[in-house]
């Protein structure tokens, strides 16, 4: 996918999320393991990866979700992070989302010249649950970043946030149920209830995936296949849009870009209905989608 960049693969489980983590199960698949840490070789330096012509090939406005298959923050991968943030730095042109389980590191591994944060890094946190959520909320909260967000993925149990997001600090908050083998169910009333919570607060919520097991009006549903997970997380009308998130980004010369010259997604026609629409760069042109049955309801 053009919108993931991965400077290094593998990590170490730390918490209930981790249970049924995707990515050891992807890698059982091809035989791996997925605690086996490596900084990733030709994807490595893809945020200045150019094309022949000379231009970057992820475009200025973009945005790169990092490290979904290990964790920005992760201990193993210090050897390798400022070298990443010397990558995030140059492109001051692309917006940076990091995502981490491992709040309570961030602060021994910001760069020197971090002062107040960067504007091209949106920092967030993973909260599982209310025990993840009250444990690593407030300590986002303390952070010097300028943009903050909450990722309820796997949604294991019901969470409430709104004592966080009356801080003002918190721009969207994702929620998603878990995929795979062993996925443990994800309730409609949970999602809901994030949801209005955020309608209340006017931050932007986003349920991008009901996971393979979903639970509305006390039945379950097998939902087998990413994109029908997808297409009942957009149909279900949960997601909502709630103040914009400004992103104050520059080229080379640390001149602002205007708005009319930052990569505006173009998307397909399987993004009709994708419950990711709303915080994704668009189609990619990959040629991968799959037509589901979107007839399915509940």
């Amino acid at each position: 996918m053009h919108d993931i960049w991965n400077p290094w693969h593998g990590c170490k489980k730390c918490s209930e999320g981790c249970l049924n983590c995707y990515m050891y199960y992807l890698d059982s698949m091809r035989r791996q393991d997925g605690s086996d840490i490596y900084k990733t070789k030709s994807g490595f330096n893809y945020p200045v990866q150019r094309e022949r012509n000379g231009a970057y090939k992820v475009r200025s406005g973009e945005q790169l979700r990092v490290c979904m298959t290990s964790d920005f923050f992760l201990e193993e991968a210090d050897e390798w992070r400022n070298e990443a943030w010397d990558l995030i730095h140059m492109r001051k042109d692309v917006v940076f989302f990091l995502l981490t389980k491992r709040p309570q590191r961030v602060n021994e591994c910001l760069p020197s010249d971090w002062g107040n944060g960067w504007d091209n890094v949106f920092f967030n946190v993973t909260c599982e649950n209310q025990k993840r959520a009250d444990e690593r909320i407030p300590i986002m909260l303390s952070l010097p970043f300028k943009h903050k967000g909450i990722m309820c993925a796997p949604f294991i149990g019901k969470v409430s946030i709104e004592k966080y997001l009356s801080s003002g600090q918190i721009e969207q908050v994702i929620c998603g149920g878990e995929n795979y083998d062993g996925a443990r169910p994800c309730d409609y009333e949970w999602v809901r209830s994030l949801s209005d919570e955020c309608r209340r607060h006017n931050v932007t919520f986003c349920f991008i995936e009901t996971g393979t097991v979903f639970i509305k009006n006390g039945r379950k549903y097998e939902l087998n296949g990413k994109r029908i997970q997808s297409v009942m997380a957009f149909k279900s009308g949960l997601s909502f849009k709630g103040r914009p998130i400004k992103f104050d980004l520059y080229d080379n010369f640390g001149m602002a870009i205007p708005q009319e010259d930052l990569y505006v997604p173009k998307y397909g026609e399987n993004c009709k209905e994708c419950g990711s629409r709303m915080i994704c760069n668009g189609c990619s042109d990959c040629g991968k989608c799959k037509t589901a049955d979107s007839n399915f309801g509940f």
